[in-house]
Formats: C-alpha cells, structure tokens, sequence
C-alpha cells in the first residue's frame, strides 16, 4: 500500500491537494481523489508550467508533481482533505527552477559541510473586509495599535482557530498578537528544520486566508497595502546545528554569546543582502515598506540600511539572544521556499569564505543613520535589487543558475508589463 494511501485510510481522507509553490510564491493545486492517490504518488499530477509563475511556455511538456508524504497535512477546518507539498519534475528530470528544488538543494550542501539549518518565521498579515480594500475592524483606531488588547479580542474567533488549527498540527504555537498596524497580526510557531518551516509557512498562507473567508475577512500578506500604515514583514531566525544537536551559534565566551562560525554566517548575510533583496523583498511593493517614511505608528520597523546589532530592531540583523540570529529583511511577499534557500547559500559562503562582519552597530538607524563611505543602503527599488542579483556570481553559482535565470526573466517580464502588484492580487 502506497504512503498516500495508508495516511488516506488511517484518517479518513477523501482527497489530497497536490501542491506546490511557483516561483512567486504563489500555492497551486489539484485535488486528487484518495482512490487515485497511489497511482499519482508514483507517477504524478500533470500541470501546464506556463499557467502558473514557472519559465515555461505552452509548448512545454507537463510538469509533474510527486508528492512528498513527510509533509501530509489535514486540514483543520476540513480534515477529509489533506494537503501535501510536491517536487517537480519534467520528462523524469528535476525541474531545477522549482523553488523547493533549490531549498533542497541548498540543504544538501549543509549536510555536506555537517550542518543543518533550522529557522522559524513571522509572517505578519492584515484581515481586511471581504473586498480586501478596508480593514476589517472599524474600531481598530489607535495610533500605537501594537498589542492591542481589545483589537485582539475582537478577532479571537478566528485567530483562536488558527492557534487551535496549529496546536492539532504539531507545530508548537506559542504566541499571537496585534501588531503594529490597525488590522495586523501575527502568530508564532516553534522552530524546526528548514524545509518543514518551509512547508509549514506555505501550508500557514493558504490557512490563514481560507479560516479568514470563512469567517467573512480577507487576509493580506501584501509587504505594503496601506502607504501609512507599517508594513508586513516576516521576519526570519536562524541558526546552525550539527548532527548530534548542538547548537553551533552558541558559545558562552563569544562576542553576544554567539560562535565565529554565526558571525561569519552573518557576514554571508551582510555580503550578499542587496542582491538577497530580489528574493527576499519581491515585488515593487516590497519597496514601499523598505523604502517608506514613518508610519502613523512611529516607525517602519523595517531596515534600511546593511548592518547588524545586538537586540536592536533598526538593523537588517539582530542579535536577539546567544542562540540565534534574526533576519528583518524579508516581506510577506517572499517565498517560503526561496526566502529560505537564498539565505542559507549567502550565510554558507559567509562561513565558506571566513568573511567578518566588521563592528556591530548599537545605533538606531532610524535616528541617526550611518554616515561616509562605509554606509550601505539597501536598494531601493526592484531593478536596483536584480541588478545586483544578476551580478552577484557566488550566490548565482550556488543557487544555480536555471533558477536564477528562470526567476530574473519572470520578475523583468513583470516589471516592464508594469504587473506592479503582489503575484496573488492587489493585497495579495
């Protein structure tokens, strides 16, 4: 009996969605009847590439899509269905521009070096009405809505549901919260290996947006949908471990209690964060949040500069404790897949390369912003960012370069076309 369909009988499911994530981040899928699962398993579900955001055109043969059954999902709220994420493949090759490929791949090179790469995320989204154009919440008003209590409670039936969804999940939720926005929020799940992180924020997306229909809302993950309010981060903590389950970030005696092999980790990070960009911050949008003015808040609580510091939310890396680092680049826009890879293949050359990040910064760059030849901005729009994609050849050579080849001309397509938006619609 094949793995699919003993996970079909052992839980009762009808159906199975066959998903994967495009190279915009976009979740696509086929249901596929529980009867049919097996003979899919081993030969997968067909899919014309040129329909979704993969370099293909519709003279191209099928994409086929093998799932992989270490992700089966339920779904929660409709626990006859379960979801599982898949690789691709065409005529019998790996269709090396599948974002989940390239995490794959970038794992491996880890493991090769006895490492593996454990993350979680915080993916900030707003719930908006039903037409996505106003927030949800008519009382959510104040000016410093961060925490707000009431605001909170408001949406309790749905964000308790989404906490009960990921507590029958496993996936150890700890926290939700109003964030810094009126209508955005935020919630919290334990750390894991990379690839199930991934997985999981790709599973969370489509979550959060279905429970938010079905209690009346829409859900925006979009980096900016209101110029003055802060925009939708989703910040990335990280770390290295080997084999045995140690924690190789951590030294007591190091600078912030953190190894030689986190700092140059982090120096990777530093080194390749404007070509990180194009990946990481997407979308011309993505720059209205790394770009913007304050907020009615007070702050974008977004970076703008290339530096790190301790426990400080002003840089684009922070030190938030001995254990890990924190990665306040990307937006809700980013891949859940690439986001991951193309930060471990920039902080791996870091450690390949033995590069230092310099000084740490205790500033707030909100305030006062670093000054002379060594201030690095951020770029400060998308053709900045792929500019230096295109010219960044060691995180191209190790990303490979059918993806980044692949990925370059959807997102120049995309800009020249003037497709200015999020690839999910106007508050994607």
């Amino acid at each position: 009996m094949s793995q699919l369909a003993r996970f079909a009988n052992d839980h009762g499911v009808r159906h199975f969605l066959f998903s994967f994530s495009d190279l915009f981040g976009v979740q696509r899928a086929k249901l596929v009847p529980a009867a049919a699962a097996a003979s899919l398993e081993a030969d997968g579900a067909g899919f014309a590439g040129f329909a979704a955001w993969l370099d293909l055109t519709p003279a191209d043969p099928d994409v086929l899509a093998l799932p992989d059954p270490a992700s089966l999902t339920l779904l929660p709220w409709q626990p006859e269905v379960a979801w599982v994420a898949t690789d691709l493949e065409v005529e019998g090759e790996v269709l090396e521009q599948s974002p989940r490929t390239v995490l794959q791949r970038q794992l491996q090179r880890a493991r090769g070096l006895g490492l593996e790469f454990r993350t979680g995320v915080e993916p900030e989204f707003f719930l908006l009405d039903a037409s996505g154009e106003a927030i949800a919440d008519a009382a959510d008003r104040q000016s410093k809505p961060c925490y707000d209590q009431l605001a909170l409670m408001r949406r309790y039936p749905l964000i308790s549901e989404l906490l009960e969804a990921m507590e029958q999940l496993g996936w150890g939720p700890y926290q939700a919260d109003h964030e810094d926005a009126n209508g955005q929020f935020e919630l919290n799940w334990t750390f894991a290996d990379a690839l199930t992180t991934a997985d999981r924020h790709a599973f969370f997306r489509v979550m959060v947006r279905s429970l938010a229909e079905r209690h009346g809302f829409s859900a925006s993950f979009q980096p900016k949908p209101f110029r003055e309010l802060t925009g939708n981060g989703c910040h990335l903590h990280l770390s290295l471990w080997d084999a045995a389950g140690a924690n190789l970030f951590h030294d007591p005696g190091g600078e912030k209690g953190l190894s030689a092999l986190a700092y140059r980790f982090l120096a990777g990070l530093l080194e390749h964060a404007p070509a990180l960009c194009a990946i990481t911050n997407p979308t011309p949008n993505s720059y209205e949040r790394l770009g913007g003015s304050s907020t009615t808040s007070g702050a974008t609580w977004s970076p703008a500069w290339i530096s790190y510091g301790g426990n400080n939310r002003t840089h684009l890396v922070r030190i938030p404790d001995s254990h890990r680092l924190e990665l306040r680049l990307a937006d809700g826009d980013a891949s859940p897949y690439l986001l991951q890879a193309a930060v471990l293949a920039a902080g791996l050359d870091g450690i390949e390369r033995a590069l230092d990040p310099g000084p740490r910064s205790d500033a707030n760059l909100y305030t006062d912003p670093p000054r002379g030849s060594s201030a690095r901005a951020l770029p400060a729009n998308l053709p900045a960012a792929l500019e230096a994609f295109s010219a960044d050849t060691l995180l191209r050579q190790a990303l490979g370069e059918p993806f980044c080849q692949a990925y370059e001309r959807l997102r120049w397509r995309c800009q020249t076309s003037r497709q200015l938006g999020s690839p999910e619609g106007p508050h994607g």
